[in-house]
């Protein structure tokens, strides 16, 4: 990036709630920052936010009220909605941005809005091949939407779509295995398999994996092992490679993510955009398990995408079972060739220019000093998402 910010030139970033909109936003900020942007970070007070933020130097941190969408929770919502947009309006009173970009999800959605009531650009990155309910809504607010897959960009409702890719941190690279396993207390010359379910942990993949150890424990015994559990479950995944007599490195949660992929040989991973954009930054060939829960089963659709490609084994969690979890593993562990082909394919779904490209654009669309003609909505969206959208924001803004 060459063009510098203003130093009066303000951004907010609104990506609270999960690991998966929280990383690739850091990502955006260490580029704006780089460009001389004041960047002001809105998240949510979820653990995994403080604790991932915990670091982060040079850029203002706000905390907003969480807001869910859930069946039956539609009044707890609206006040949620409500109690976050004020809260964000009160943030920006002092300091109000010139942009905002919203990572995903309804955390993402009340400082998103408060910001174009001010006057702001506004824009949303969507990493999902199948775009959130939150940013479908917001698309029809913003300025720009920015994707992580092509088949995300015509479920918008936003003739203005920029195929970006999904950010990752500047410290997400390829790495000499060796030392990133010296650096975590294991040996450097000895596979790791890495096992991790997103930023909370998975439970069923600790139990899958916790019943997978008898297997490979026998024929493997010099695989090491780095676990991220999730809060909840480590100690029930400690005994579980307790019992199989193994000896892993477990962990509730891991902010160094850089040398969990950099040390691993291969990984058993949630489908999550942001997680497969670091494997793909990081070359690390992985058996993806997708949350069956996911909104839209958009995990699938980001599985499949990769597996269709090469990029990676896909194994659904309804026909897991422990032995073919562990065939799947097995192979890319110990066949040096499937790797490679896998690490090829990786590359071509890397996009080292995300964070930047999406900066850039941000700046430039502020720079321009006038805001753009509203894009032209998509057609195919229904009368009752509109109605929806309409009448919640009409509501909340009024």
């Amino acid at each position: 990036m060459t063009n510098p910010a203003p130093p009066s030139l303000r951004v907010a970033i609104a990506c609270g709630g999960s690991g998966g909109h929280l990383f690739p936003g850091l990502a955006v900020a260490q580029q704006l920052r780089r460009c001389n942007a004041a960047v002001t970070l809105l998240i949510s007070p979820k653990e995994v936010d403080q604790q991932a933020l915990r670091s982060a130097s040079g850029l203002e941190i706000v905390t907003l009220p969480a807001v869910g969408l859930r069946r039956g929770g539609e009044i707890a919502f609206l006040g949620g909605f409500a109690r976050s947009y004020r809260a964000a309006k009160a943030a920006f009173k002092s300091c109000p941005p010139q942009g905002a970009l919203a990572m995903g999800g309804f955390t993402s959605a009340p400082p998103l809005l408060a910001a174009r009531r001010l006057g702001a650009r506004v824009f949303l990155h969507e990493s999902n091949s199948i775009p959130g309910r939150a940013n479908r809504w917001l698309s029809w607010f913003v300025h720009r939407a920015f994707v992580g897959f092509p088949a995300a960009g015509p479920r918008l409702h936003t003739a203005k779509v920029t195929v970006s890719g999904t950010p990752v941190r500047s410290e997400f690279q390829p790495r000499e295995a060796a030392a990133c396993r010296a650096a975590l207390g294991l040996d450097p010359g000895r596979p790791v398999l890495l096992v991790m379910g997103g930023s909370q942990g998975a439970s069923a993949i600790n139990s899958l994996v916790g019943n997978m150890l008898p297997f490979l424990a026998r024929g493997f015994p010099h695989w090491q092992w780095f676990h991220l559990a999730g809060p909840a479950e480590v100690e029930a995944v400690k005994r579980a490679y307790a019992t199989a007599g193994l000896s892993p490195q477990v962990h509730p949660f891991f902010s160094s993510m850089e040398l969990a992929l950099g040390a691993a040989t291969a990984a058993i991973s949630r489908a999550g955009a942001s997680s497969l954009a670091e494997l793909a930054a990081m070359r690390l060939p992985s058996v993806l398990i997708p949350y069956p829960a996911a909104t839209d089963d958009h995990q699938l659709h980001n599985a499949r995408a990769l597996q269709e490609t090469g990029a990676a084994r896909l194994l659904e969690q309804k026909a897991a079972t422990p032995e073919s979890l562990a065939a799947l593993v097995a192979e890319l562990v110990e066949n040096s060739a499937v790797r490679a082909a896998m690490q090829q394919a990786l590359a071509r779904w890397h996009r080292p220019r995300a964070a930047s490209q999406i900066a850039q654009t941000i700046l430039e669309t502020i720079a321009a000093g006038s805001l753009a003609p509203r894009p032209q909505p998509n057609r195919r969206l229904s009368g009752v998402s509109v109605a929806a959208a309409s009448s919640i924001f009409s509501l909340l803004l009024s």
